[in-house]
């Protein structure tokens, strides 16, 4: 299932400076994904951190191999082009898999909406950083992929990003959907409805929904 990732600058520092900085995190992005054989439906650069939608497929450990690999490689690089020592990235990212049919395309319209929430521009557009341009049709982006719940809102490319670019514009309801998504990924949760979080605990036979402070997860009997 797609899974969403948030990793912050160590001590909410920022990671990115100029255009070639972000250039340089999507190209490793690019190449990584090939190679460990992921689809990526979404991301957004922000100043101080990332925001990514990727499934795994067959082989869910590959997301930590990627972020892995992601975090030294731009750590790398800002070192190096900046004069600087030490990680760039908090020790451990965020990660929530997200329940498909209900909550794909929130989660991607809360990454997209980013840099509005954050006053950086208005419209969603007018950003660089991320992939709504693509999606609705202003820039090509190959290398990405697409959700099949995207693929469903029309039967043409046109038609689909006419209808995601009103379904980012439509705030009516997100309120409750936006802080369902930012608390599952801050808390390493899932990102669906209670039906959903009973399908998974009974498949791998532990609680995990969150149940307040102070009270771990439970394993099933």
């Amino acid at each position: 299932m797609p899974h969403h990732i948030v990793q912050r600058g160590h001590n909410k520092q920022a990671v990115f400076f100029e255009t070639a900085d972000y250039k340089n995190y999507l190209e490793n992005l690019q190449e990584l994904k090939q190679m460990l054989d992921l689809q990526v439906y979404g991301y957004c650069l922000m100043t101080n951190h990332i925001h990514l939608i990727v499934n795994p497929g067959e082989t869910p450990p590959n997301i930590s191999e990627l972020m892995k690999r992601l975090a030294g490689r731009h750590t790398r690089y800002i070192n190096k082009t900046r004069q600087r020592t030490g990680s760039s990235w908090e020790s451990r990212f965020k990660i929530s898999p997200i329940q498909s049919d209900e909550y794909l395309l929130q989660c991607c319209r809360y990454v997209d909406l980013n840099p509005v929430k954050a006053r950086m521009c208005q419209p969603a557009e007018m950003y660089r950083w991320s992939r709504y341009r693509a999606k609705i049709g202003q820039t090509k982006q190959n290398w990405l992929d697409e959700d099949p719940i995207y693929l469903a809102l029309g039967d043409s490319p046109d038609e689909r990003r006419v209808a995601y670019k009103t379904f980012v514009a439509d705030r009516l309801g997100t309120k409750a959907a936006n802080q369902l998504i930012n608390t599952a990924v801050g808390r390493n949760q899932l990102t669906g409805d209670s039906k959903f979080i009973d399908d998974i605990e009974t498949r791998i036979g532990i609680r995990i929904e969150f149940r307040g402070r102070g009270k771990p997860g439970k394993v099933k009997k």
